[in-house]
C-alpha cells in the first residue's frame, strides 16, 4: 500500500474496487484546515469521471500496469488477436477497448495495450493509420470548387470524406480518432 502523497497524473489507482486512471491531482493547503490531496480520476473501464479528496496519509492501492507495444494479427469474435513483438507471445483482447477507432485498424498494424494482471484494460491505435483507397465517384471535371469532398471506402470497409482529386487506388492517411482525411501518403 502506498500513501496518497506518492499519486502521480498518470497513475492507476483501484478505488472502490475499480479501475481509475488519475487524471489531475492537487495538493491542497486551505487557510487554518488541514491539507488534502484533491483527485480528478476517470474509470478505467466506463470513461466516468470521478472526483475525491484524499487525505495526506491515506493509504492508496497503486495497480502495478505493464504498457506495451503489441502487432495485430487478426479478428476473432468479440476480441482481437495481438501478439508481443518481443516475446511472440499471442493475447485476446476486447474490440470495445480500442474505442471507434477500431474501423481504421488493419492487420500488421502496431498497437498499444495496458495489462494489470494479465487482464488487458486499455487499449490504444496510433494517431494516424495509411490505407488505400478502395472505392470512390471519380471526380467531375470542373467540380473543383475549393473544400469540396466526397465519400470514400478504405481497405477496412469504412467510409471517410476525402477530397475530389483523391482516386481509387491512392494511399491516404486518416486520423484514427476522428476518421478525417489528413493527406495523400507519399
Amino acid at each position: 500500500m502506498a500513501k496518497a502523497s506518492d499519486i502521480k497524473n498518470g497513475n492507476i489507482l483501484r478505488f472502490n474496487g475499480e479501475l481509475v486512471q488519475v487524471e489531475e491531482f492537487i495538493h491542497r493547503t486551505p487557510g487554518n484546515l488541514r491539507a488534502f490531496y484533491q483527485a480528478r480520476m476517470r474509470n478505467v473501464k466506463t470513461g466516468k469521471l470521478v472526483e475525491y479528496r484524499f487525505r495526506v496519509d491515506e493509504e492508496v492501492n497503486i495497480a502495478r500496469v505493464e504498457t506495451n507495444d503489441y502487432q495485430y494479427l487478426y479478428d476473432e469474435g468479440d476480441t482481437l488477436v495481438i501478439m508481443d513483438n518481443t516475446t511472440y507471445e499471442q493475447h485476446n483482447v476486447p474490440k470495445f477497448l480500442f474505442g471507434s477507432g477500431i474501423k481504421f485498424l488493419k492487420e500488421g498494424m502496431n498497437v498499444i495495450v495496458a495489462f494489470e494482471s494479465e487482464e488487458p484494460i486499455m487499449a490504444s491505435l496510433p494517431n494516424s493509420a495509411e490505407l488505400e483507397i478502395t472505392y470512390t465517384e471519380p471526380a467531375v471535371k470542373g467540380d473543383t470548387s475549393s473544400g469540396a469532398m466526397k465519400k470514400a471506402t478504405v481497405e477496412t470497409g469504412a467510409e471517410i470524406n476525402v477530397p475530389l482529386f483523391i482516386n481509387q487506388g491512392d494511399r491516404v492517411r486518416v486520423d484514427t480518432a476522428t476518421g478525417a482525411y489528413i493527406e495523400r501518403a507519399k
